[in-house]
């Protein structure tokens, strides 16, 4: 057995010092053929190419590229936009809490809910809508204003909106965590200051609706978890019980109509 083992052991030792040389002795041959050289590997002319500096003759404008990146930017961040400035955040909200006060827990699915609530955003923010189309892109399709005209006074309507909706308390909060002052006017509040107070205004007028949401159906859910401990069963759940009551009465007072009014008339900005 050492016999063999020596063998096998020497022979891969010479493979692996002569496959090297015998590999390189073969590209060298090959080199030194011209025929072979010629027909195996041709020659590519690769054009000349040239980089002229000219002065340029007229104002720098964006590129395509860089107008490319930033729409799809743009477009990546719409979703966030749309939530964070409009009314879909106090919408969207109330929805849920309904859903949860009511215990149906997937009924109405969130897609349907999540398209409610779209389309409720669209109705509310309509004028907002229609005052950047009439101030902001038909004069810049025509021609009278610049871009960045265009985008301050598209803004302008988003902003007064947003300020509507904004506690001062909100507002100052953040100022006070920025350090920020000498800002008179509501107008020149910072957009970076002015969204996380939309926000988070929105969030508290929405958690006031979903209380004031709750309290009739808690109302129901403690009659019935009463009535059904005074009878003695301890094993049924109050729940079960008490959801065909709260889906007959929302039904008896057309709960939709009510809540739908309710929040589309909460928000206080000046429909044209």
């Amino acid at each position: 057995m050492r016999y063999k083992f020596d063998i096998n052991f020497n022979f891969k030792h010479i493979l692996k010092i002569c496959l090297p040389i015998f590999l390189i002795g073969l590209c060298l041959w090959i080199m030194s053929e011209p025929a072979c050289a010629q027909n195996s590997f041709p020659q590519i002319n690769m054009p000349n190419i040239s980089i002229n500096g000219v002065k340029a003759n007229e104002k720098q404008t964006f590129s395509t590229t860089l107008l490319l990146m930033g729409g799809l930017s743009l477009l990546s961040l719409a979703p966030y936009i749309l939530a964070m400035c409009t009314a879909f955040i106090r919408i969207v909200s109330t929805l849920s809490f309904l859903r949860s006060a009511m215990g149906t827990q997937q009924v109405p699915p969130t897609q349907v809910l999540m398209g409610l609530a779209l389309f409720l955003t669209m109705f509310v923010m309509a004028p907002v809508g229609q005052s950047i189309h009439k101030n902001a892109l038909q004069p810049y399709f025509a021609g009278k204003i610049s871009q960045s005209q265009c985008f301050a006074k598209a803004y302008k309507p988003i902003q007064e909106f947003m300020l509507y909706q904004t506690r001062e308390k909100d507002i100052q909060l953040f100022f006070d965590i920025g350090r920020v002052k000498n800002i008179k006017k509501k107008e020149d509040i910072p957009f970076y200051i002015l969204l996380p107070s939309f926000v988070l205004s929105e969030i508290k007028t929405s958690f006031q609706i979903g209380f004031l949401l709750y309290v009739p159906f808690l109302v129901i859910d403690m009659v019935v978890a009463s009535v059904l401990m005074s009878m003695g069963m301890f094993m049924l759940s109050p729940m079960s019980i008490s959801l065909p009551f709260k889906l007959l009465l929302f039904v008896l007072i057309d709960g939709w109509h009510i809540i739908i009014k309710g929040v589309v008339e909460s928000f206080n900005y000046p429909r044209s």
